[in-house]
């Protein structure tokens, strides 16, 4: 495990309203307000979403499975922001819920709020981190760089 040890900054709280993107809105804030790290907080409600519940084929090579929904449900999520080439991106993973149907994995495209959804970001300072390709996995993974 590669590790680093950083401090809390900032913490900012927002308030996400109906039908607007997740990703952008988190990633935005996090544009304008030069959060570069950080861990997030989110709880409310989702509209619709596109999400990953794991690898089609679990000895590789990675290609997601998905599973989609457009009916308003709840959610309790948690991620990380971490920059790469093009700015802050959102990596999130969130239990989502409706009656007794419950999804847990990564939404993805086209997740939109239902009705409102908290956002807690905590700014981390003092790490040297980046979203950056891995050519094994051609995913964009957390890299630490030498501490700052």
């Amino acid at each position: 495990m590669e590790y680093q040890t950083g401090k809390i900054g900032r913490v900012v709280v927002g308030r996400c309203f109906e039908g607007e993107d997740i990703y952008a809105e988190i990633e935005g804030l996090a544009d304008r307000e030069n959060i570069r790290d950080a861990a997030v907080l989110l709880v409310g409600g989702i509209r619709s979403g596109r999400v990953v519940v794991g690898p089609k084929n679990p000895t590789g090579p990675i290609e997601p499975q998905f599973t989609e929904f457009d009916d308003a449900r709840e959610l309790l999520g948690v991620g990380t922001l971490f920059c790469d080439e093009t700015g802050p991106k959102l990596h999130l993973h969130a239990g989502i819920g409706r009656g007794g149907e419950t999804i847990v994995g990564c939404p993805r495209g086209g997740a939109s709020v239902f009705c409102v959804l908290e956002v807690i970001i905590l700014e981390i300072e003092g790490i040297d981190a980046r979203r950056a390709l891995d050519p094994n996995l051609a995913l964009k993974l957390l890299t630490l760089g030498a501490k700052r």
